[in-house]
């Protein structure tokens, strides 16, 4: 467990990225895709405008858990795939908090499935960021719930037997409210799509696709490296025609199959490739069963809609229970007129 209880108050209109960075070494290994995630995170805060003891990061079990030691701010390294009950236990007792939960494909798609799961639905006000690197690195290259079939490791020395989740695909299925996906060596794209996350009023995921270079080296080589990346990567903006490519001269557009196809821009028509709408939970699916090799990999904001939070309603009834019939005392619970002896 990690709690830093002395963080003093701060100015936000002077914080910057120092402000949110601890005294601790950081110990992941030397050219993790963690280091581009923590130093977009820290520079992403002080745009936010809030304190610094106004955040909090729960993490579970794995290399991205480490995470709360490396934030200047409140923080608990918590079990493996609980970190969503905790934060949602943290965000109801303390409204005003922005609670961020920190976890990795297994962490959070393993044994942690039920809690991610049910976090999403509740729309509790979090904000996940799922490092995604498609294996168990803390424990030494064991295949993880998001490795491809056939995948090599020292769990699965044959290859794996099992379909990979689609992170993304699970989130809109759960009904969250916000769900992304942004590259970890992508800096620009990876602060802004945590700004917005963090600003959504709801539970936000946002999938970080991220390099183990130890047990899983270039797993996302094709969207990752900078020449690959205009070719495949589907950058996702509200509004606008899906285009992909060095130029964009290519584009998403809708078979009479209603199947998602490939299509040259100049030929086909800019009036004819699908224009991004956030609002639309069919489009966003769709969006996240495009899969390289034969599509473009979306990035960006799939979903991007408002509705109740679990918080605020839980708030609600307890006030209008309060205003019903008063506070109550646990006392007088305890000693109601449904108690027995014991002999």
């Amino acid at each position: 467990m990690s709690v830093y209880p002395n963080i003093t108050s701060t100015d936000p209109s002077t914080q910057n990225r120092k402000d949110f960075a601890t005294d601790q070494d950081v110990r992941w290994c030397p050219g993790c895709g963690d280091y581009a995630i923590l130093a977009a995170v820290q520079r992403t805060l002080p745009s936010l405008g809030i304190p610094k003891e106004q955040f909090t990061f729960i993490s579970g079990i794995g290399c991205s858990s480490r995470f709360p030691y490396y934030m200047n701010t409140y923080g608990m390294h918590t079990i493996h795939g609980r970190a969503p009950a905790l934060a949602t236990g943290v965000k109801c007792q303390n409204p005003d908090l922005n609670v961020f939960v920190i976890t990795g494909d297994g962490d959070s798609l393993s044994i942690g499935g039920n809690h991610f799961m049910h976090v999403l639905r509740r729309n509790v006000d979090l904000t996940i960021i799922l490092f995604n690197n498609r294996i168990y690195g803390l424990t030494k290259g064991q295949y993880s719930p998001t490795s491809e079939q056939g995948k090599k490791t020292k769990s699965t020395p044959m290859g794996s037997l099992d379909h990979p989740f689609n992170p993304i695909s699970v989130a809109l299925g759960a009904e969250a409210g916000f769900v992304a996906r942004a590259i970890d060596v992508d800096a620009k794209g990876l602060a802004a799509i945590l700004a917005r996350a963090a600003r959504h009023k709801g539970t936000s995921l946002v999938e970080v696709f991220q390099n183990c270079n130890i047990f899983n080296d270039g797993a996302f080589h094709f969207i990752s490296d900078r020449k690959e990346r205009p070719k495949q990567a589907l950058p996702l903006e509200h509004g606008k025609p899906m285009v992909f490519g060095e130029h964009k001269e290519k584009g998403i557009a809708l078979s009479n199959s209603m199947q998602p196809m490939v299509v040259d821009v100049e030929s086909h028509g800019i009036d004819n490739v699908l224009v991004h709408d956030e609002t639309n939970p069919a489009m966003a699916y769709l969006l996240s069963r495009l899969t390289h090799p034969d599509f473009p990999t979306p990035t960006g904001v799939f979903r991007a809609v408002d509705r109740a939070t679990y918080d605020d309603q839980l708030h609600a009834q307890i006030k209008e229970a309060i205003s019903k019939k008063g506070r109550g005392k646990v006392q007088d619970l305890i000693e109601d007129s449904h108690v027995w002896d014991v002999n």
